[in-house]
């Protein structure tokens, strides 16, 4: 019986040995070489650099790591503005407290410029002088309001629309307006707000990114190319986090798709090509 049992453990022993060499061999590796390409120069290795092998692409955990940060509420911002029911009113429809700009000028109709005090004044203001248009003059006086209200009442009906019917024949009229609104855009104050969220999303990002996501780091060697050994089969991302490569007046960073087969090793080439673009806002 004792050496029954004894045989049988010594074949268990043995099936884990020769079992545990193809366990390991279904690891697979990463190799890749990072070059960028200065204007008008020759594309150069991207030298000692350190490259991180995510679970999840760099630009998806910022969009996790912003969710995760409380905005400011728009709605109670513009609550608590000192201006027009009216002028609050287009803000929350349009969820925007920018009052100026082309995207502004663009988000106007002849409707918001009729019934919001604050944009009735400024296009007034803009127009009115303008000699090279025949722009709608008022045909009543100020005393009249007093002296003869229904008259009064009538013609400043009419001026109504007639600049109603201007706004619509002539959408451009509606251009610099923002130049009399200034001093009423809340955005710097809201964009401030905003502003005040990034130090704590970057924070996050970082985080995530270097435990939750990490799988593996290696630095480039002297002709840019990284080494990743023992990689489990899977889906992953060549990053290099929010951190750019300076190769002359080049500046790229990478956040590249790679997948890893059993047993195989993936080839990767990283260029100005496959880099990170940056966003318009950042050109």
């Amino acid at each position: 019986m004792k050496t029954a049992i004894c045989l049988t453990l010594t074949l268990l022993a043995a099936m884990i040995v020769t079992a545990a060499p193809g366990a390991v061999a279904q690891d697979g590796s990463i190799e890749f070489v990072a070059r960028a390409t200065p204007s008008g120069g020759l594309e150069e290795p991207v030298r000692g650099f350190p490259f991180y092998l995510l679970r999840k692409s760099f630009e998806d955990i910022k969009s996790e790591a912003d969710a995760a940060v409380p905005r400011p509420e728009m709605d109670a911002f513009i609550d608590k503005l000192e201006v027009s029911n009216e002028l609050k009113s287009w803000m929350k429809k349009n969820h925007s407290v920018a009052l100026s700009g082309t995207d502004f000028i663009r988000k106007l109709h002849t409707a918001d410029v009729m019934d919001v005090p604050e944009f009735y004044k400024a296009y007034l203001e803009r127009n009115s002088g303008d000699q090279s248009v025949d722009f709608p003059t008022p045909k009543f006086k100020a005393s009249d309001k007093v002296k003869d209200p229904a008259k009064y009442e009538k013609l400043s009906a009419a001026y109504t629309e007639a600049i109603r019917h201007h706004i619509d024949q002539n959408p451009q009229s509606m251009d610099g307006i923002d130049l009399g609104l200034t001093e009423i855009d809340p955005s710097p104050k809201w964009n401030a707000l905003e502003a005040k969220r990034i130090p704590e999303i970057r924070r996050r990002v970082l985080e995530l990114a270097q435990s939750k996501y990490l799988v593996a780091r290696t630095e480039t060697n002297i002709q840019g190319q990284g080494f990743l050994r023992g990689i489990p089969p899977g889906n992953y991302w060549l990053s290099t986090l929010d951190v750019a490569a300076d190769v002359g007046d080049a500046r790229q960073r990478w956040d590249a798709p790679v997948v890893v087969r059993p047993g195989d090793t993936t080839y990767t080439a990283l260029s100005n090509v496959n880099a990170v673009q940056p966003s318009p806002a950042n050109r």
